[in-house]
């Protein structure tokens, strides 16, 4: 648990934004602005974890943004992996879940890290 407050992170936050233009690949990592930088960082994502946890996508929506990454149609992945559009449909609605071998071509096809895909 973080013991920083909400004070601390909006200080933190905003001074963050004002050293970022001041910091790039070229600024030495022990100036006083990287430095700086580097600390209100930390603190910044130690609070944003604590308080907005990003949340994984399920299957579904990780089909379902793939598909539109990739401008595919569920009729089209279907016919790319070798199941009905229906069950493509259900896999994208939540109603199923996709086999292990199915998963397997789905990320082959569709370019999702497995371990997404298992929720890792």
């Amino acid at each position: 648990m973080s013991y920083i407050s909400k004070e601390q992170y909006e200080y933190a936050l905003g001074r963050v934004e004002e050293l970022l233009p001041t910091v790039d690949e070229t600024t030495p990592a022990n100036s006083k602005n990287a430095v700086e930088l580097s600390v209100l960082s930390d603190v910044v994502i130690a609070y944003e974890k604590e308080h907005y946890p990003i949340q994984k996508p399920t299957v579904s929506e990780l089909i379902e943004l793939s598909l539109k990454e990739k401008g595919m149609t569920q009729k089209q992945l279907a016919a790319e992996i070798g199941v009905s559009p229906s069950r493509i449909n259900d896999f994208v609605s939540g109603r199923a879940e996709p086999s292990l071998r199915i998963s397997s071509l789905l990320c082959k096809v569709l370019g999702i890290s497995p371990s997404l895909m298992l929720g890792l």
